[in-house]
């Protein structure tokens, strides 16, 4: 009986330990969403959106969008910021920032501190100079629906059949660009999609009709190898998978 008890006693400790811990992971998780917010504020004090009918002779609700960015602000906040995206129909809406590697930022927000939500951030190998093949820009897939938990939209038929949502908004310190969506599916991890660097114009090529024939959704967009790519990427539900948009620029 006393070894019963014992035993019995053990198990209500480990038990009461995995509740403790458990308790700690969530309220650092909220903890984590208020100061991912609070940081948001500050970013969206920095990008102003401003809205104009497309001609007088229009109503005011056909309204065209242009972007002003102060990166000059978001620097200050911090260094590594490299861009401004949008994706309608989501609520991905952030600045992005690109480190040393692919690791840091998943784990901090953009004052550097340790985050369990990270930053939506850009692939290391990116350069930002005008010669990119591939852009290539993460995030978590947050319960909540911030950073990229809402990517899984561009999924489903409604947001696929919204042509509105077929051009993106993404705006770095030199250039504004809009990127027209060609391409969304799920995968299984594998670096091949998030490839950089291309050794030749026929590879390339290769990589975008491979990329373009994986789509849940025929977006009927052309794509040759003269254009460049913005891929956006994050884990399904539970980790397992990938979704992924791949969206080709055009002109603003």
């Amino acid at each position: 009986m006393k070894k019963k008890k014992i035993i019995i006693l053990l198990f209500m400790f480990i038990f009461l330990v995995l509740i403790i811990i458990s308790s700690i992971k969530i309220i650092n998780y909220y903890k984590d969403n208020i100061k991912t917010k609070k940081l948001e504020e500050k970013v969206q004090d920095a990008i102003k959106i401003i809205k104009e009918p497309i001609n007088d002779s229009e109503k005011i609700e056909n309204e065209e969008e242009t972007y002003e960015v102060d990166f000059q602000s978001l620097k200050e906040l911090n260094s590594n910021v490299v861009a401004y995206l949008k994706v309608l129909g989501t609520n991905i809406d952030y600045v992005v920032v690109k480190g040393k590697d692919n690791s840091y930022y998943l784990n901090h927000d953009l004052n550097n501190e340790y985050n369990v939500l990270g930053t939506i951030f850009a692939d290391y190998r990116n350069q930002f100079d005008g010669n990119d093949k591939n852009i290539v820009v993460y995030g978590h897939n947050v319960k909540t629906g911030s950073m990229f938990g809402s990517l899984k939209n561009v999924l489903t038929e409604e947001w696929q059949n919204n042509l509105n949502n077929h051009n993106i908004v993404f705006i770095t310190e030199s250039e504004k660009s809009l990127y027209q969506v060609f391409s969304t599916y799920i995968i299984e991890p594998e670096d091949y999609y998030i490839e950089t660097n291309f050794s030749n114009s026929e590879e390339y090529e290769a990589f975008l009709n491979k990329i373009k024939s994986r789509s849940n959704y025929n977006y009927s967009v052309e794509i040759n190898g003269n254009d460049s790519i913005l891929t956006l990427s994050s884990c399904t539900t539970g980790g397992k998978k990938r979704v992924v948009l791949h969206a080709k620029k055009i002109d603003m």
